[in-house]
């Protein structure tokens, strides 16, 4: 399955820590007098997993674009692709999307077939390297394939923070190229995202 895309993403903030310093005088350790610094947000990382509402967890690769703008989703349907000029987990606003094949000739149902029945409220969470963050599904609608450059709120890196997964949909229709629909699924954040759990 391949997607057509544009966008840019933001950069993450950084943060700093007050330091310790000793006085050669009297040897007593004592903070320096700097006014103290308040800790920013974590800084934003590109998703390597998302687990879905069954608990299946589906590993996601960052995938870019080709001729056309045409996202290339990872051949294994046991994966998924992040595009990764889209928001990354810890950026403060806009689209995190997570594409994944729907079914393979060769390799049976995919991981993402699961999100043609997912259902409003579900959770799903999504892990970097260092962080974890939970989204609770909004909705969950059928997109024509050929107008996916026309639903820029799937990829947009503006408006509210969500994630959105997407793979292909049915009807399947061989001499028109395939499945015809996306499955958009769009999520929101339950809470900020925070330093990932390693149990």
């Amino acid at each position: 399955m391949v997607l057509a895309l544009t966008g840019a993403c933001a950069d993450g903030d950084r943060q700093g820590t007050p330091s310790a310093s000793t006085r050669p005088d009297d040897g007593v350790r004592s903070l320096d007098a700097r006014p103290a610094e308040r800790a920013g947000p974590p800084a934003a990382e590109r998703p390597v997993s998302v687990r879905l509402p069954s608990g299946t967890v589906v590993p996601v690769r960052a995938a870019g674009t080709r001729g056309r703008g045409l996202l290339d989703v990872p051949d294994d349907v046991t994966e998924a692709g992040w595009w990764r000029t889209g928001a990354r987990l810890g950026d403060p606003f806009g689209s995190t999307l997570i594409a994944g094949h729907v079914d393979a000739v060769d390799q049976g149902l995919g991981s993402f077939a699961e999100l043609l029945a997912v259902r409003e409220g579900q959770r799903l969470r999504v892990r970097s390297r260092g962080l974890e963050q939970t989204f609770a599904i909004r909705s969950r609608e059928l997109v024509l394939r050929s107008r996916l450059r026309d639903a820029t709120r799937i990829y947009s890196v503006r408006g509210p923070r969500r994630l959105t997964l997407v793979t292909c949909a049915p009807p399947y229709l061989a001499d028109r190229g395939g499945y015809q629909n996306l499955a958009v699924v769009t999520a929101v954040p339950v809470g900020p995202p925070h330093a990932r759990s390693r149990a």
